[in-house]
């Protein structure tokens, strides 16, 4: 389950950090490119994954 939870976190802040990049103009070709929803909302994610991530990394271990 740790794992499970690690993957997912870091899935989740790099399409937080694609989000950014195509909302700030970085990355275009995409109806999210130039859009200041995608600039505020991908960071938010990005964080968001990467406190599963650490949850998952910094969860019970078994004995």
């Amino acid at each position: 389950m740790r794992t499970v939870l690690i993957v997912v976190g870091i899935v989740v802040a790099l399409f937080g950090l694609l989000f950014t990049l195509q909302g700030v103009g970085a990355v275009s070709g995409s109806p999210m490119s130039n859009t200041t929803t995608w600039s505020v909302l991908g960071p938010i994610i990005a964080i968001a994954g990467i406190l599963v991530a650490v949850a998952g990394w910094r969860g019970r271990k078994r004995r």
